[in-house]
């Protein structure tokens, strides 16, 4: 398969561009002459966006790339993600979800009916079912978040809508339905690597069903994400609910926050700020102070070190200035700059803005 054309999930999306959410793109509209709908205006057509409430839904998602990002393996937590072919989306509209994920002939399924979640992995026969107590989580689980256009559409609407000129371009068919075209540009003010982020929105019930972004200097958007199929009827009950293959290994474990854990959240919030914003926003922060410390093997690995370092300096380049030195990582749509004390700066803008953002106070 073409790895410009591999089809992917978008978990990593918003960790892999920084742009304070998910930044996604779409695929050229389908063949064939643009539907002809009445006319609306790009801000009642983006108010029509964030306020809909589509129902139930299932639908085929698909995503490719072109952003130029490293073959890293395992070197970046959730980039394995981008190995992802497809994934499919089931709603029933009040908050129960269902996302089987395909990667060649395997498949991840995760489950919401509201009080558990389960997660399915057909590689290796393992599944986890997750009991959340009321009060402790509540939604949709994440993977169902990255992987739907709509909730993608909407963060990204909400985080750029204010430094962009807004457009209404025209009609395009998406999954067999008429859409409008709305269409985002920054201002000129933003500095960013971003020229336009296209999203395709359902005529009818206002969900958007493709989002695109390019990059300045190209012609081929540099990420797609965008229902191929998708219908809008009632699921039934029973698709929200699992039950184990034979000889499946179950993990049971309830959801809980302890004083670890909201100690470890809390001063992940301290640490990570947002500077700028619109397109040019950059995320900073540091990363555990033993993230970058060589890894003993555990029982029954291969007897080696896992060096972070090392493995930035296999597809990283080595920076340095005025904020200190480190690895900067680059892409078609914005990079990310790893400091050797810990420290990072991710964002869909030039590497100047990066450093800047680094020296921030």
């Amino acid at each position: 398969m073409d790895p410009k054309k591999k089809a992917i999930t978008a978990a990593v999306v918003g960790t892999a561009l920084g742009v304070g959410g998910l930044v996604v793109v779409a695929m050229p509209a389908s063949a064939g002459d643009a539907p002809k709908l009445p006319q609306v205006s790009a801000e009642d057509l983006v108010q029509s966006v964030m306020t809909a409430k589509p129902g139930p839904f299932d639908g085929t998602v698909t995503v490719s790339n072109d952003l130029g990002l490293p073959n890293v393996g395992g070197a970046i937590p959730g980039a394995g993600a981008l190995n992802v072919d497809s994934a499919h989306v089931f709603t029933d509209g009040n908050g129960k979800a269902k996302v089987s994920l395909t990667k060649g002939a395997t498949q991840e399924t995760i489950i919401h009916d509201g009080a558990t979640v389960w997660n399915y992995n057909s590689k290796n026969n393992t599944a986890t079912k997750t009991t959340i107590p009321a009060g402790v989580a509540t939604g949709r689980p994440e993977a169902d978040k990255t992987a739907d256009p709509a909730t993608a559409a909407k963060q990204l609407l909400a985080k750029v809508r204010e430094s962009s000129n807004v457009k209404v371009d025209g009609t395009a068919t998406v999954a067999d339905r008429p859409a409008y075209e709305l269409v985002l540009t920054p201002k000129p003010s933003e500095r960013t690597l971003l020229r336009e982020i296209r999203v395709a929105v359902d005529s009818q019930t206002r969900l958007p069903l493709r989002l695109s972004v390019l990059s300045n200097g190209t012609t081929a958007p540099a990420l797609q994400l965008s229902f191929s199929k998708i219908e809008f009827t009632p699921q039934p009950a029973d698709l929200f609910t699992f039950t184990p293959p034979k000889g499946a290994k179950v993990t049971e474990k309830q959801a809980k926050v302890d004083d670890k854990a909201k100690a470890t959240a809390e001063q992940a919030k301290q640490d990570t700020k947002l500077v700028g914003d619109g397109w040019d926003t950059v995320i900073t922060g540091k990363v555990p102070a033993d993230a970058l410390q060589p890894k003993q093997a555990q029982s029954g690995e291969k007897k080696q070190n896992a060096d972070p370092q090392q493995l930035l300096s296999r597809f990283a380049k080595r920076v340095n200035g005025a904020w200190g030195s480190g690895y900067l990582v680059t892409t078609k749509v914005g990079g990310a700059v790893l400091t050797d004390d810990g420290r990072f700066a991710i964002g869909a803008v030039p590497e100047q803005v990066l450093y800047e953002a680094l020296g921030a106070k």
